[in-house]
Order: structure tokens, then sequence, then C-alpha cells
């Protein structure tokens, strides 16, 4: 029996260890490669967005909006919805550990994991970072060296939590990674 899932060469697995899911119709194109602009949540990527200051060729990269991130990993309706009003839409392409629903269009991929939060992959890109997106390859493809990636390992620091105490901070404590559905209970015996 035939994989679903592509097993990738190893180098272009560095970005999305654990998967990721593509909302790509082909209206967009099935290939997208441009800069990267890194925002910390999607207040700050959608100020951006309205503002002007993200433009036709970025990537952009919303992080710290996974499952322990976030915590609960927000849709990205707002951002999408706002490239598409820029006009946008076939220019630009949108990358986050957050979660897209139905109302979301456009070059988008999320459920980028291992989640930045984490320490994945997401969490090491920088602006000006060149991304390459292949729907049809199925890959996202980090265009940095291997040596540049293990320095920024070495200098990336975990974020604070945004809730250090409370139910969210108990949530973001115990939430499995997306890629594992993202569940408080995973242990649980039904």
């Amino acid at each position: 029996m035939k994989s679903l899932t592509p097993v990738l060469p190893r180098s272009r697995r560095r970005f999305a260890p654990e998967g990721a899911v593509g909302k790509i119709t082909g209206k967009e194109g099935t290939r997208f490669e441009g800069k990267a602009i890194v925002f910390e949540g999607e207040e700050k990527a959608l100020k951006a967005i309205l503002d002007g200051t993200v433009k036709k060729g970025h990537v952009i990269v919303i992080r710290s909006e996974g499952p322990k991130g976030g915590p609960g990993m927000r849709e990205m309706l707002a951002p999408t919805s706002a490239i598409m009003g820029k006009g946008l839409g076939k220019d630009v392409a949108l990358l986050t550990d957050g979660r897209f629903s139905g109302g979301s269009h456009g070059f988008v991929v999320g459920h980028v994991t291992p989640e930045s939060y984490v320490g994945g992959p997401l969490a090491l890109v920088k602006n000006g970072d060149q991304i390459a997106i292949d729907a049809v390859k199925r890959e996202l493809t980090l265009q940095v060296s291997k040596k540049e990636l293990v320095a920024r390992r070495k200098a990336w620091k975990k974020p604070a939590p945004r809730y250090p105490r409370g139910v969210l901070a108990k949530f973001a404590a115990h939430v499995t990674s997306a890629s594992q559905g993202a569940v408080t209970d995973k242990d649980l015996q039904l």
C-alpha cells in the first residue's frame, strides 16, 4: 500500500517536520517564492497588512499562534481577509502555526508543526529569508543554510507564555501538537 503522505528529502523536511496544511485551490497558483516578513502574533501581522508594510512578493509568517503559543490555535481569517482586501491575494503567501477556516482563502499554509513556541523551524525564520512553497510537490523550503539554522537554533530562546497562570496556562502546558490533534486528553482512555 502506498503512503498518502510523501516522504520528502531530509533537506526539504526541516521547515515543517511534523507537517502543515496548505489551503491552496490553484486559483492563486501552485507555487510561490518570496521573502519572509515575520510577525509574532496575528494582530501585528494584520496591522502591517493594513498599513502597507506587507508588499507584493512577501511570505507573511505569523508565529506564536499554535496550540501552546496562542494558546489555542486562533483562526487567521482577519489577516487573510485583509490580504484580499488590499488586492494582494495572488502576490503574497501566508505561513502560520495558527489555523484557517472555510472563509480563508489565498496562498495560505497553516498548522505548521512543530509550532514556533516549542522551537519548531518556524521560530528560526528571519525577515528577508527566502521561502518557497510548492503545492504540487507538497514542499515548504526555507532557503537558509544548515550552518545558519544551527546558529539560529543555538541563539533561540523560548518565549515567555502569554498566560503564566489560569486555565489558558494549564491548556498550554497539556495540549499536544497540531499534528496530533491539539488535544489535551491524548492519554485519556474512553
